[in-house]
């Protein structure tokens, strides 16, 4: 997994207690930026810094349009916008159609980030209780991005994970330590 520039995540129920977990055991300069879809209601108000700020010690902000990616930093995708990854390492939002029911979705981050980044991205997909982000996290796969998926059998909604096993063969499966210690050596890595 070494050289990864990037790393897009996806969860949704459990999702919160999941990325606190993983955010705690990360470096305290992460060296690669980290961009987040969260499944939130459109009309959710999220204080992102009081949630997530303990367990991080960069940045914890939400994603703007034209945003450009920073070490260091993690960027959650707004309520309500569909996040995307652009070649030149910018965020950009949108409110297309509603992708597996959700906007935003994992899927529409995980394949920006697959054809804009393609080999230099990992992706992760987390606990959830639909099946959005598995045929995102296969494009990465198929671009030769990294892929990690959350064990079902430690998920606490373990639809989402169990999805994208039934699609394809990612290359780690683990548990939230396991997957905290894999994205650890890779932004002390690139």
């Amino acid at each position: 997994m070494k050289d990864r520039k990037l790393i897009v995540i996806g969860c949704s129920s459990g999702g919160v207690t999941a990325l606190q977990h993983i955010f705690c055991q990360l470096p305290k300069l992460p060296t690669v930026p980290i961009v987040v879809v969260q499944h939130i209601p459109a009309t959710a108000v999220l204080d992102l810094e009081l949630v997530f700020g303990r367990y991080f010690s960069g940045k914890v902000l939400e994603a703007m349009d034209k945003t450009a990616l920073k070490p260091g930093h993690i960027y959650f995708a707004p309520a309500g916008y569909h996040l995307l990854i652009e070649s030149d390492y910018t965020l950009s939002i949108s409110q297309d159609e509603h992708v597996n029911f959700a906007r935003p979705s994992i899927d529409v981050l995980f394949e920006s980030a697959a054809f804009a980044i393609r080999n230099d991205v990992c992706g992760v997909l987390l606990t959830g209780s639909n099946s959005d982000g598995a045929l995102g996290l296969m494009k990465i796969k198929d671009r030769l991005g990294y892929t990690i998926v959350q064990d079902p059998a430690t998920a606490e909604s373990p639809t989402m994970p169990q999805a994208a096993l039934n699609l394809f063969h990612p290359d780690m499966v683990g548990n939230l330590d396991e997957i905290a210690k894999k994205l650890a050596e890779t932004v002390r890595l690139t």
